[in-house]
C-alpha cells in the first residue's frame, strides 16, 4: 500500500482547526488578557521568534497589560512587533517594561477585531487546503505508481475532499461565533 493515510491527513486538518481555535482565543472582547499577545512575533536574536520567547506577560490591572522584555536590546523589537500585530494596541515603553493599555472596545475596535480573525480564519482555510493538496499528491503517486487501483484513489479522493469541507465547515462556523461575541454590544 501506498504512504497514503486518511488518518494522518484527518489529524493534521484537526491540529490547523485547534490552532485556530487557540489564535481566536486571543481576540479578547474587552478584559486584559496575556493570551491576547499570543499572536505575536518578535523579529530578536536574528529569528523570528513568539512574544513569550523574549519577555513576560502580565495583567495588572483589567485593562492593561504588562510586558517585561529580559533583554534591553529587544526593547524596540518587542514594541514594533506589538504595533504590527493589528490588534490596534499602542505600548507605552519605561526602560524594559511596556505598559499596554486595552482599549474600551467601540464599534470601530470590534470590527477590526473580527477582520483579525477573518485573517486567522483564512490562514486556517489555506493550512487545511495545503494538507488536502498533499493528501492528494500522494493519492496521484500511489496510483501512478500502481499501489492503489483508480476505484481506490477515486473513493480516497472524495473521502480528503469531505473531510476538507467538514473542517473549513468547523472554521467557518467558529469564526462567525467569535464575529458575532465580538460584535455583541
Amino acid at each position: 500500500m501506498s504512504d497514503f493515510d486518511i488518518d494522518d491527513i484527518e489529524r493534521r486538518m484537526q491540529k490547523a482547526v485547534e490552532a485556530f481555535r487557540h489564535e481566536l482565543a486571543s481576540l479578547r472582547t474587552g478584559r486584559a488578557s496575556a493570551s491576547l499577545l499570543e499572536p505575536v512575533v518578535v523579529n530578536a536574536y536574528g529569528a523570528d521568534m513568539p512574544l513569550n520567547q523574549v519577555a513576560t506577560i502580565n495583567v495588572p490591572e483589567p485593562r492593561m497589560l504588562s510586558v517585561q522584555v529580559w533583554d534591553k536590546g529587544n526593547v524596540s523589537a518587542v514594541e514594533k512587533a506589538i504595533r504590527a500585530a493589528g490588534l490596534g494596541l499602542n505600548p507605552i515603553t519605561e526602560g524594559q517594561t511596556l505598559r499596554v493599555p486595552i482599549p474600551e472596545l467601540n464599534q470601530q475596535r470590534r470590527q477590526e477585531m473580527t477582520k483579525v480573525g477573518g485573517q486567522y480564519a483564512e490562514a486556517a482555510r489555506v493550512a487545511v487546503r495545503n494538507i488536502r493538496r498533499d493528501g492528494m499528491d500522494k493519492l496521484k503517486k500511489a496510483e501512478r505508481d500502481h499501489d492503489m487501483s483508480e476505484d481506490d484513489h477515486t473513493m480516497w479522493s472524495e473521502e480528503t475532499q469531505r473531510l476538507t469541507d467538514e473542517t473549513i465547515k468547523k472554521i467557518d462556523e467558529a469564526l462567525a461565533q467569535k464575529q458575532k461575541e465580538i460584535m455583541q454590544v
